[in-house]
């Protein structure tokens, strides 16, 4: 009976990203050798956070109110908007320090082979965030896929027409990396990408 509890537990934790089999086990133990206050508190936790994070209405981004601090805040560039896949994107983008401007999150890419087509994504509510006299740049940080660079592209000729300049994200080898052992997708955006010294 309990060999069955635990394999649910275990279930449920391997089905996490980046959480394998023998991991989730090791997740599982721990929990069940924690004193019963800490377990219930951790659980409160994650469970209150799911209930109080929403999604900001202009944005996307993560936020416990109707606009995240980041829409909210008057220090950021209002001139630059950033463009990423999922919310998350923009806590990464975020910690990074070097972005000043808004964001916008997609909520995914263009992927035919998945039925995922531009009327899915949030590309009309960013069309309707641009004001030319306003905004100067919209950034594509979409990941550096073919679903990616498709979003970019086409996201390229929605917002030509307005005559604001569209940047993408700069990537190739990753610093420390070696040519070797970069595959032929990677080393052939590096090269497209190379910068002036």
């Amino acid at each position: 009976m309990a060999e069955h509890l635990i394999e649910g537990m275990v279930s449920a934790l391997s089905s996490l990203p980046g959480i394998g089999k023998k991991s989730a086990y090791r997740i599982s133990f721990h929990l069940l050798r924690q004193d019963s206050r800490v377990f219930h508190e951790f659980i409160r936790s994650l469970s209150d956070t799911k209930e109080r994070i929403r999604f900001c209405s202009r944005c996307g981004a993560y936020s416990e109110a109707e606009l995240c601090d980041l829409c909210l805040s008057s220090k950021r560039d209002g001139h630059t908007i950033c463009v990423v896949e999922q919310p998350e994107d923009v806590f990464f983008i975020e910690n990074t320090g070097e972005f000043k401007g808004r964001y916008h999150v997609l909520n995914g890419v263009i992927s035919p082979l998945e039925g995922i087509g531009p009327q899915d994504l949030r590309i009309k509510e960013l069309i309707a965030r641009i004001q030319p006299e306003e905004i100067q740049e919209v950034l594509v940080a979409t990941n550096p896929t073919l679903e990616g660079d498709a979003t970019a592209d086409y996201l390229n000729q929605q917002l030509h027409p307005l005559n604001i300049a569209v940047t993408r994200i700069a990537y190739g080898i990753t610093v420390g990396g070696s040519i070797e052992l970069a595959d032929q997708y990677t080393l052939g955006r590096a090269i497209r990408s190379r910068l002036k010294l």
